[in-house]
């Protein structure tokens, strides 16, 4: 079989090298001469890097990328809105793109100079590509990868209906060297709060950014694009941003630089007639407010390569690869009109309603909480030892009983301040090192020392930036809770500092922005309703849980308690409950938790805290695991799935 692409630029190669894997006869024509090289640089997600390093399985070409850590969105005057860690992103300049890809794709297979023309049909089915140099190519399925004004895609569907430019971009590339000093491998966008005006900059090596403006072209346009007419327009739309905006613009070469018109149209009704199929942007153009555009390209050649192999009819093929492809991209077109439309229109009350302009290649669902029978509200404290020491009952009851109950997680303020604190045999932070020391011998990992070298003044902060997170989200705000305990019980830190509790939120993929907003105001009026109705409910134990069914029969926990005693209030309530059985494998136990200590992972999986260690130690030599070891005990660290 032989498949003739139209379009080298990075779709079409991917999709040539796939196909030639698959051992297809492959042509590319290509309309320009040489190398493209227009474009700069792109955000590429793991659902696109992870094609791009399968290509190259039995080649020595490496591709040269920089990781970008961390999303953070700022106001011109510098104010940051919000911060989030980004997992998995690469920066990628266009032109090493393809160059990478040319290098693993046979040289002489490119045909260049080759713009196309139309179709030649033979008894009503196309056998061949004509092209305006004169040469056709023969063929058993062509493949349309030429981009946004895809002649093929005119050539089967006719012109489609693309949007008004309401948004334009600037594009260039700024050597750093002489801005700022080791700086850090961020995406920053300062944008506008009262119009449609934006800079962003995003590091390409350790040496330079590619940057982009976007701007709302009703408001202030170009009369010309030459270099001279594009720098003075950049600096007097940006005059108001911050200096290090004015100090990539005096190192960028502005003959190199482009304006970008950004459309996009709607979702086709198929990718495909008769033996010719799209991918890339001839298939769907991308608005350039989700960073997605070249991801999808790549996602679409492995996508319809794998449908080709799978079925034995091209026809079938081309179906099954719409199907599959379909919803993502009309999810990235309505998330991208959605995202030009708050550009041109941003939010002038709320930070919190700005998006990330950040989407892998896979769809969300919606997460959609059913009514559980059982409600447990769980009092507790982020630096509460006991607390930490069910934390391996509190797992188990997850997996076992979570389709019947529903943990609502409420602070219970342990420690306001050491001024006259008097709980138990705690009066200051000596007795609280000698109790976790204690604790630890016989229980969970803690290490007491935090309390002679770096004291806590008070559990109050970390409390606050817990309900702070669940305002966002409270998945997220659980990891970001088991985060912090970590912190305090194993790492030694004192979580009331801003910098722990930051990077605690950007580890659960919380906006540590808006988190640190949300403490300073409805975080903090959410813990003082926490506290008033601990103070009702008379709660001077952690942990203290109250059990609940809709029949309003209840029950009362305090402090440790066996799993067994859980257990049997549950089955109490909902006679007819069964716990689920847990699959044990240490893969499925670190996909459910992403650390857990020996007595965790030896209670899920129902063994010896000696044979846990053994296990744990072999998936650790064998890279499945990381550790953390702490003075008093080890914390395991997921590796799975990278």
């Amino acid at each position: 079989m032989k498949a003739v692409i139209i379009g080298g630029g990075i779709a079409g190669l991917t999709m040539g090298i796939l196909l030639r894997k698959q051992e297809w006869d492959v042509v590319i024509c290509e309309r320009s001469v040489g190398i493209p090289s227009r474009g700069h640089g792109f955000l590429m997600h793991l659902d696109g890097l992870s094609i791009l390093d399968e290509l190259n399985c039995c080649s020595t070409v490496v591709l040269k990328s920089k990781k970008v850590d961390a999303f953070s969105l700022r106001r011109p005057g510098g104010e940051e809105i919000k911060r989030l860690k980004l997992d998995y992103w690469q920066c990628i300049k266009r032109i090493d793109l393809i160059r990478y890809l040319y290098d693993l794709f046979p040289a002489e297979h490119i045909k260049e100079g080759r713009e196309f023309s139309h179709f030649i049909f033979e008894n009503g089915k196309i056998v061949a590509a004509a092209f305006l140099n004169g040469a056709i190519e023969y063929g058993d399925i062509f493949i349309g990868a030429d981009g946004g004004n895809s002649k093929v895609r005119e050539m089967i569907f006719g012109k489609v209906a693309f949007t008004p430019v309401k948004v334009k971009e600037i594009v260039g590339v700024a050597h750093k060297r002489k801005i700022i000093k080791n700086p850090p491998s961020e995406f920053i966008k300062y944008q506008s709060k009262e119009s449609g005006l934006a800079f962003g900059m995003i590091p390409t090596s350790g040496t330079e950014y590619v940057w982009f403006m976007q701007y709302d072209p009703s408001i202030s346009d170009l009369t010309d694009s030459t270099p001279e007419a594009l720098r003075s327009f950049c600096y007097t739309l940006l005059d108001k941003f911050p200096p290090v905006v004015t100090g990539l613009l005096e190192s960028n070469d502005f003959s190199t630089t482009y304006v970008w018109n950004t459309r996009d149209f709607d979702l086709l009704p198929f990718f495909h007639n008769q033996n010719v199929v799209l991918i890339g942007d001839a298939a769907h153009l991308a608005l350039p407010f989700t960073s997605a555009g070249t991801t999808n390209a790549i996602v679409d050649a492995k996508t319809l390569a794998k449908c080709l192999e799978r079925n034995a009819h091209y026809r079938d093929a081309f179906e099954e690869y719409y199907n599959l492809r379909a919803e993502d991209v009309l999810n990235h077109i309505t998330l991208g009109r959605e995202l030009k439309t708050l550009f041109l229109d941003p939010p002038r009350d709320n930070d919190d309603d700005m998006p990330v302009p950040l989407i892998t290649g896979k769809s969300e669902t919606i997460k959609k909480r059913k009514d559980k029978l059982v409600k447990i509200q769980y009092f507790t404290d982020p630096i509460c030892s006991t607390c930490w020491i069910i934390q391996p009952l509190l797992r188990k009851l997850k997996l076992e009983y979570e389709e019947y109950i529903d943990i609502e997680y409420r602070m219970g303020g342990l420690l306001p301040s050491w001024e006259n604190y008097n709980k138990g045999i705690i009066r200051q932070p000596l007795d609280a090192a000698r109790h976790w020391e204690e604790v630890s011998a016989a229980e969970m990992p803690l290490d007491g020392d935090i309390w002679l070298e770096d004291p806590l003044s008070s559990s109050y902060p970390p409390s606050i930036a817990f309900k702070a997170a669940q305002i966002q989200d409270t998945d997220k705000a659980l990891v970001f809770l088991r985060r912090i305990k970590e912190m305090v019980f194993l790492e030694k830190k004192n979580i009331i500092r801003w910098r722990y509790l930051e990077t605690a939120a950007l580890d659960a993929g919380l906006d540590s922005a808006r988190l640190l907003r949300d403490m300073q105001g409805r975080g903090a009026e959410l813990f003082e309703q926490d506290l008033a109705m601990a103070r009702d409910l008379r709660v001077n134990v952690f942990p203290t849980l109250f059990f609940s069914n809709c029949s309003d029969k209840k029950f009362m926990l305090k402090g440790y308690q066996s799993y067994e005693k859980i257990e049997e209030i549950i089955t109490t309530l909902v006679p007819a409950a069964k716990k689920e059985e847990i699959d044990i494998s240490p893969r499925n136990l670190f996909a459910h938790f992403n650390t857990m200590t020996e007595k965790e992972f030896a209670f899920l999986s129902n063994i010896s805290k000696e044979c846990a260690n053994k296990v744990l130690n072999d998936l650790y030599t064998n890279g499945k695991i990381d550790k953390y070891e702490s003075k008093n005990g080890v914390i395991w660290i997921n590796k799975f799935a990278y």
